[in-house]
């Protein structure tokens, strides 16, 4: 009986190369990350944020938003990753790929789970200001916040809990309702409970 030996990938090329087992895997650094299937909470939040974002940036012809998975390679690098939503202006369309973002969206979120809040918190926060991200949200479902870290010009950090500012560039373009996004009683409402 031969047993098959497996090594850690080293390169994009080699996750490539992994069969398809369901999780989301991120390249970042020479180092490879994995993420499990989310959570229904995740989903759920992830999901209305999602709508709110299509009815604020895409209805109005702002540009496109997507969610995972979804691959972002930052050129002139070997990191890839896969967040949870992006954010692409339409002045900024052609870095959309066939298969992927090549180049830094205009708007990075990333909705926390316990296997990925020291990573989203850390070493993607500096990936995505090293990389020319505009905006980076990262989205806490537990304690019901939002922290926005915008890099470049009028760089900053804020928090919010009650209405959330979508903006572009300088320019405010609407307001996501945070109690919607992280309502419990939405939860329970669409499991049937």
């Amino acid at each position: 009986m031969s047993i098959m030996q497996t090594q850690a990938p080293k390169t994009w090329e080699d996750v490539l190369r992994m069969p398809e087992d369901g999780n989301r895997y991120e390249f970042i650094g020479g180092r490879l990350y994995m993420t499990p299937a989310p959570v229904t909470r995740h989903q759920r939040v992830l999901r209305r944020l999602w709508l709110a974002l299509w009815r604020i940036l895409m209805d109005s012809g702002h540009g496109e938003v997507f969610s995972a998975p979804l691959l972002v390679e930052f050129p002139g690098s070997d990191d890839r990753v896969q967040p949870d939503l992006l954010f692409v202006s339409s002045e900024r369309q052609a870095i959309i790929g066939e298969k992927q973002i090549l180049g830094a969206p205009d708007l990075v979120v990333e909705i926390l789970s316990p296997s990925t809040a020291h990573r989203d918190r850390g070493i993607k926060l500096d990936l995505y200001a090293r990389h020319g991200v505009r905006q980076y949200w990262i989205v806490d479902p537990v304690e019901d916040l939002v922290d926005v870290w915008r890099f470049g010009d009028g760089s900053g950090h804020e928090r919010f809990s009650g209405k959330l500012p979508v903006r572009h560039g300088r320019e405010r373009l609407g307001l996501i309702d945070l109690g919607e996004v992280f309502s419990r009683h939405l939860d329970q409402w669409a499991s049937g409970t």
